[in-house]
Formats: structure tokens, C-alpha cells, sequence
């Protein structure tokens, strides 16, 4: 009777340590089936997530190229704007609106431009109110250019240049404001038309965006002066 017994208990517990065995290999195949059907899942959410996060930057380098295409549209629709009430004699024609070619970072080009202020409220480059005392012989300036990013320790990786606002100070004096960074170069042309005009002259403008890795963006506008004596 007692063997009987052990043989049995030998018999369960044989049974009880297959049962085990057949758990612990269905879970180990449960988990190799599990990891199958969610790679590529995983896969999809990282490249969404990926696509999404460049989507981001896209919108981002797009608002703040479009902000600084803007400033520097109105400045040169600005450009030689007289007050009708005004007494100055201005007599060089180029003083209105002026380009240097490849005076930049990385050969970018630089806008200056001149107009006297107008009996509406007007504001600079970088959102001051015009005022007789931020002129400068009786002209406001606003400049653009692109310069290397200040604070850059040398050898560190940089992500384009920036974009300086020029402008005076209460007391006349040229001032620098870095609008934005992330440029890579600014180009500026006179396009050339068929019925010249001293008035009315046509400039493109354009101006790499990036985020320093993976992205240039290239974006360009068009703009036309409206007040040139």
C-alpha cells in the first residue's frame, strides 16, 4: 500500500512539473509572438513620432523666416519715404536703399536703408516707435545681416548664423539686435524689368532656414520699393 502511495505521488508530481514546463514554454512563445506583432507597430509609432517632430520644426523655421521676410519687406517698401511737411534736402539717390553683396556670414548679403518719419505711428525693425530723437540727420535706418552667432564656443557645432536688425538708439547711435538664429545666408537682388523706374524697384530676397542637423529650408519673397524720390 505504501508503494503504491509513493508511485502514485511520483506519478503527480511528474505530471505537476510537465504541466510547468509546457507554461513556461507557451509563455516564451506567447512573449516571441507578442514581440512579432509589435515591432513593426513600434516601428511606426518612432517614424511618426519622427515626422511629426520635423513637422514641428518645419512650422517653426517657416514662422520665423516668414516673421524676418516681413521686416525686411517693409523696410524696403519704406525706403525714401519723404514727410510732406519735410524741409530736408536730400541729394544722393542711393542713400535710400543699400546693398552690400557678400558682406556677411558665410557670404550673405546686407541691406541698409534710409526714409525720414511719417506723420503715422511707425515702429524699427525690432518694434520701437519712430521718434525724431532715433534718426539720425533727419533719417531713420534699419539694416539687416547676417553675422556668426555670438557665445559659440569654437569648435562647437552651429546651427547657421543670425539675423541682426540695425537700427538707432535714442541718441542716434547704431545698434545691433539679433532678431533670430538658425540662418544659413541671405541673399538680396535688384531684379532687373523692362521699363526702368527710379520709383518703383523690385528686389528678391532669400533666406536658408535650418535647424543645424537635417533641415534647410529656402524660402524667398519679392518686394517692391514704394516711396523713392
Amino acid at each position: 500500500m505504501f508503494l503504491r502511495r509513493v508511485n502514485n505521488l511520483g506519478s503527480a508530481l511528474a505530471q505537476i512539473l510537465k504541466a510547468k514546463t509546457m507554461n513556461l514554454l507557451e509563455c516564451l512563445v506567447a512573449i516571441a509572438l507578442s514581440m512579432l506583432l509589435l515591432n513593426p507597430l513600434l516601428k511606426t509609432s518612432a517614424n511618426l513620432l519622427a515626422k511629426q517632430i520635423e513637422f514641428e520644426k518645419k512650422q517653426s523655421l517657416t514662422a520665423e523666416a516668414e516673421r524676418a521676410l516681413e521686416l525686411i519687406g517693409r523696410a524696403i517698401r519704406m525706403a525714401g519715404h519723404r514727410n510732406i511737411n519735410s524741409a530736408e534736402q536730400h541729394k544722393q539717390d542711393n542713400q535710400w536703399i543699400r546693398i552690400n553683396k557678400k558682406s556677411g556670414y558665410r557670404g550673405s548679403d546686407s541691406l541698409m536703408v534710409q526714409h525720414e518719419i511719417s506723420d503715422a505711428i511707425d515702429f524699427d525693425c525690432i518694434g520701437n516707435t519712430l521718434s525724431k530723437e532715433r534718426t539720425k540727420n533727419g533719417l531713420v535706418r534699419q539694416g539687416f545681416l547676417l553675422d556668426r552667432q555670438a557665445g559659440i564656443a569654437k569648435g562647437a557645432k552651429v546651427n547657421g548664423g543670425s539675423l541682426v536688425c540695425q537700427s538707432l538708439d535714442r541718441q542716434g547711435r547704431l545698434q545691433n539686435t539679433t532678431l533670430m538664429n538658425g540662418v544659413n545666408y541671405l541673399v538680396i537682388d535688384e531684379i532687373s524689368t523692362l521699363e526702368k523706374s527710379l520709383t518703383q524697384r523690385l528686389y528678391k530676397v532669400r533666406l536658408q532656414m535650418t535647424d543645424g542637423a537635417l533641415l534647410n529650408l529656402d524660402l524667398e519673397r519679392t518686394f517692391s520699393t514704394r516711396n523713392l524720390p
